[in-house]
């Protein structure tokens, strides 16, 4: 009796049926490919807020096309300066399974920072001349 169990928890294993239930809990991810999911799970969430964040900085900029311009340069460098020093980052591994999970966790780590970033320019107080972004009306 114990074979059929152990061949039905292989089995859902191996197609994903059980992917679904490990993905939930990324605290307690046993196996590498869900891991590497709860990494990415993890990168969309704060690209998301990031995302969000950016939108509110252009619209305060609307006035400003300057500065919205310079906005969408330094976010083009930072992309490409966070991508690159992730590929740097987890050379280490490349080739490995836990690559796009190390790869992943880099680019959160960085989003996140960027995320901070943001959220100190849209809390500026208003006249502080090293703030880029104007304060809310």
């Amino acid at each position: 009796m114990r074979l059929p169990v152990f061949m039905f928890a292989a089995l859902a294993g191996a197609t994903g049926l059980l992917r679904p239930a490990l993905a939930a809990d990324c605290a307690a991810a046993l196996d590498q490919a869900t891991m590497n999911e709860c990494a990415d799970k993890a990168l969309k969430a704060s690209d998301a807020e990031l995302n969000s964040l950016y939108k509110q900085i252009v619209s305060r900029l609307k006035d400003d096309q300057d500065a919205a311009k310079l906005l969408v340069s330094a976010q083009k460098a930072w992309i490409a300066f966070r991508d690159a020093e992730c590929n740097f980052s987890a050379s280490g591994v490349d080739g490995g399974s836990a690559y796009p999970m190390v790869l992943l966790q880099c680019r959160d780590g960085l989003t996140r920072k960027r995320v901070e970033d943001f959220k100190t320019y849209l809390g500026c107080e208003e006249g502080d001349l090293s703030c880029p972004v104007p304060a809310a009306n």
